[in-house]
């Protein structure tokens, strides 16, 4: 043949990778175009093209499986087909794409890759160099003596009209096909059945690698007798339930016929909707559950794919399939191996660590105990998430936080409705389809921040997911089937439980965790977090060291968390640099550390060996962090009258507060000040009312004399740090002391502190954070806490070194306060010297 007048494309060819199947010439395909590298083809060349040159490109079928496709390009099929693009249609839902009709006109060899970027262009040769379209007789001729590619043309046009044959011809479709068999050079036909009937993606790319017109009939032939066979079947099948005339008709609507005899090898390759049907009968899911995907399973069926409403369906029974429904991992209940592991994870925590080993040991006696819903209560910074992530290593289960903080629509926790669009599951169906099991370990994290809109209360949404009677039939609003949540470990954390409604805390175990002492601080810092930093920093102990007295100054003097160790590292991994850079001592650019057996008084010019460890001591630790921040200043604050040391409970922990009166003559009024909430104004006015009842029993006068204390005389009851809202009823005895100092004109003893609620006849009552408010003052170096006499229990928490540094007066109301807050007790006690409740060194 002479190569004068053929079809000619161009000799350079953008390439388009595709994974959704193989273009052969003469065919039409869709292709959606997502990647990177497509959509830079589709902007840069068909949407900017002017010619009809522009709109030809090179289709390459991609081989590499596209879950584990990367931006580096693949290795190219040699062979592909170069098609004309006729249609491009681009949307942004649910993500922007574009979908290309394109029409298949010859096939090419990949001579050389040109360029890889932005989008693959290469050099082609074009392989079907079609001079004029020959009749079979034609054929025959060229075929040589023996005519077998004449043969084989025959034998083909043959099988495709009986194929076309079996087929109701009164369906346009079936009509125009029989049209196109007669109109068509024989020398198309291999491609144009081949991509019409069903055959695999691997048996189309040997048709598409068959460059001689003999062999693409000789690989087509079979697949076209195939399918021949397989209607047969299907006629001789169908027959007793369909009549002739609805069996064609119900056939010929589909453009592709759809029957294979090859029940091996087109898991990948075959129907979409037959892989997806043999995953939902193998996901072993509830019989409900089953009811409903094959029911939108054969929705999907009789669905085009152009309907929005097909992404939809599809993506509804991927999740169902994806879901772990019988999933699950095998819990580790050795109780050894796991109070081991906890130890090593985390110091001190005995509260949380034997309630985790009581639930390994019930689970070693009952393997179908639901559950537990634990809270864990604390300051920020204490390990309430790393806990929950080593209970999960410690069962060997699978770990997924949901970050709760924020949250103000129910629809994140039940997910929406699939009649909205862009609707997704919730957090809890999202996170199991994440993990794979279906007994994971769930971190509920900042349960104390849901808020609350017009979209819903989440709060509300979690009482299903946390009851244990309720969540084992748990129905998201997207899948609206029944998910059984009760093998779920959910673990959730809170600063306070004031702000989280009390039916969702009824349905969850309260763990206090409780801020550390110094000297655990001390000792965490050292096991953990210090080996830690130096890891995140590049170093090692041997190039820094920070000793036990540097943490103590850490801890007490600048930050009560751990976030100042950073800046150690930082500035001294600077350090490091600078020396193997310059090859100097930094210690010549500025005093940040002293070397190990550096003697005191070493200049810094007289650099130590290079490989000696940097010692970050005290003068060092004010040169990298500045100026002490904290200053225990008690003793210096009591210095007069009308002054005491109150104990506060935070979010962040225990605090000392200062509470400060001053009298001035006036009308007797009382004005506070310090941001004051509602409930400690009232406990101000408490405290005013019980002493002016009882001012002849403790002989306080006012400026004038008098035996009423407010007579003439104005009081100014202030608490500093006045930027700081302030609240509660732990204030009151502090109130009273303070009061009590300012009308008797004598001082409260400087190493005492107190906390609890009082009455207006003088009773002392119970209050929170006990434990807390005792580890404040203890780091403020007070000596004598005063807390109600009901919670002397909640004293078993504190750790033993700090009971034995501290005296606790238990006090059952206001006269035992006095008595312990002032040296040799208060004028007007019976017996002012004996202090009854004191619990002394424990």
């Amino acid at each position: 043949m002479s190569s004068n007048s053929g079809i000619q494309i161009p000799s350079r060819l953008p390439l388009l990778l595709t994974h959704e199947g193989v273009l052969l010439p003469g065919s039409t395909m869709r292709i959606s175009v997502e990647t990177a590298r497509n959509m830079h083809l589709v902007k840069n060349r068909l949407l900017k093209g002017t010619s009809l040159k522009s709109t030809i490109i090179g289709v390459i079928p991609n081989t590499r499986d596209p879950e584990y496709d990367t931006e580096d390009l693949p290795t190219l099929h040699s062979i592909g087909t170069a098609g004309l693009a006729v249609q491009v249609v681009g949307s942004n839902w649910p993500k922007p794409h574009y979908t290309l009709l394109i029409t298949g006109l010859c096939r090419f060899r990949v001579a050389q890759l040109l360029k890889e970027g932005p989008f693959p262009v290469a050099e082609v040769e074009q392989l079907d160099k079609l001079e004029q379209y020959t009749s079979p007789e034609e054929m025959s001729e060229a075929a040589g003596p023996d005519g077998e590619l004449g043969e084989l043309s025959q034998r083909f046009y043959q099988a495709a009209v009986q194929l076309v044959g079996m087929l109701d011809m009164s369906v346009p479709v079936v009509a125009k096909l029989r049209r196109l068999l007669d109109s068509l050079p024989r020398e198309t036909l291999p491609d144009v059945l081949a991509s019409m009937i069903h055959t695999s993606n691997n048996e189309k790319l040997q048709v598409l690698d068959a460059v001689s017109l003999e062999e693409r009939f000789k690989k087509t032939l079979p697949l076209l007798t195939r399918q021949i066979e397989g209607l047969k079947l299907l006629q001789k099948t169908r027959k007793p339930r369909l009549d002739d005339d609805k069996r064609v008709k119900a056939f010929a609507c589909f453009p592709a016929i759809t029957f294979s005899l090859d029940e091996e090898g087109d898991d990948e390759d075959g129907d979409d909707t037959a892989v997806l049907e043999r995953k939902v009968k193998g996901a072993n899911m509830p019989e409900p559950a089953l009811r409903v995907c094959l029911k939108e399973l054969k929705r999907l069926k009789k669905m085009p794919q152009s309907m929005p409403e097909y992404a939809l369906t599809r993506n509804y029974l991927d999740l169902m399939v994806e879901l772990p429904w019988s999933k699950s991992t095998t819990d580790c209940l050795d109780i050894h191996a796991a109070r081991v592991l906890l130890d090593s994870d985390h110091y001190a925590m005995e509260k949380l660590k034997r309630r985790v080993l009581e639930y390994l040991a019930v689970r070693q006696l009952k393997s179908t105990l639901k559950g537990p819903i634990l809270c864990f209560v604390g300051p920020p910074g204490v390990g309430k998430t790393s806990v929950g992530r080593s209970i999960a290593r410690t069962l060997g289960r699978e770990f997924h936080r949901i970050a709760l903080g924020g949250v103000c629509d129910q629809s994140d926790i039940r997910g929406h409705r699939r009649t909205y669009v862009g609707s997704m599951p919730g957090r809890i169906i999202n996170g199991l389809k994440t993990v794979g099991v279906n007994n994971p370990v769930f971190l509920l994290d900042e349960v104390d921040k849901l808020g609350k809109s017009l979209q819903g209360d989440p709060a509300s949404a979690l009482l299903e997911v946390l009851d244990p009677e309720q969540n084992h039939s748990f129905t998201d609003h997207y899948l609206n089937v029944a998910f059984d949540l009760s093998q779920v470990l959910f673990i959730a954390t809170a600063n306070s439980t004031a702000t989280i409604p009390p039916a969702l805390l009824d349905r969850m175990e309260v763990l206090q965790v409780q801020g550390y002492t110094q000297e655990e601080k001390v000792e965490i810092a050292h096991r953990h977090l210090i080996p830690h930093q130096l890891e995140q920093h590049g170093l090692t102990p041997q190039q820094l060291q920070i000793p036990q007295d540097t943490t103590q100054d850490i801890i007490s003097k600048y930050e009560h968390k751990h976030s100042h160790i950073h800046w150690g590292c930082f500035t001294h991994a600077r350090s490091v640099a600078g020396q193997r850079e310059e090859g100097s001592d930094y210690r010549s650019k500025g005093k940040r550390g002293r070397r190990a057996e550096e003697p005191d008084g070493v200049s810094a010019d007289m650099a130590a060996p290079p490989d000696m460890p940097i010692v970050i001591d005290h003068i060092a630790l004010k040169d990298i962090l500045g100026p002490h921040v904290f200053e225990m200043e008690v003793s210096e604050r009591l210095t007069l009258p009308g002054v005491a040391v109150g104990l506060a409970w935070t979010p962040l922990g225990g605090e000392i507060m200062f509470v400060e009166a001053s009298r001035m003559e006036g009308e007797g009024q009382l004005t506070l000040t310090g941001q004051l909430g509602d409930v400690m104004k009232e406990s101000a006015h408490l405290a005013m009312s019980w002493l002016r009842s009882n001012a002849k029993t403790y002989q306080l006068t006012n400026l004038v004399g008098g035996s009423d204390p407010l007579e003439g005389t104005d009081i100014h009851l202030h608490f500093p740090a006045g930027a700081v809202t302030k609240d509660g009823p732990s204030a009151g005895v502090t109130m009273v002391t303070v009061l009590a100092s300012l009308f008797s004109g004598r001082l409260v003893r400087s190493d005492v502190a107190m906390t609890g609620e009082i009455t207006l006849r003088g009773l002392v009552l119970p209050v929170g954070g006990i434990k807390d408010k005792v580890l404040a003052a203890h780091r403020a170096g007070v000596k004598r806490v005063i807390i109600p006499k009901r919670n002397e229990k909640d004293l078993e928490e504190i750790p033993a070194n700090v009971r034995k540094e501290l005296d606790f007066v238990t006090a059952s109301n206001l006269d035992e306060v006095l008595n312990a807050a002032f040296d040799g007790g208060f004028p007007g006690m019976s017996n002012p010297l004996t202090l009854p409740h004191i619990v002394s060194k424990l």
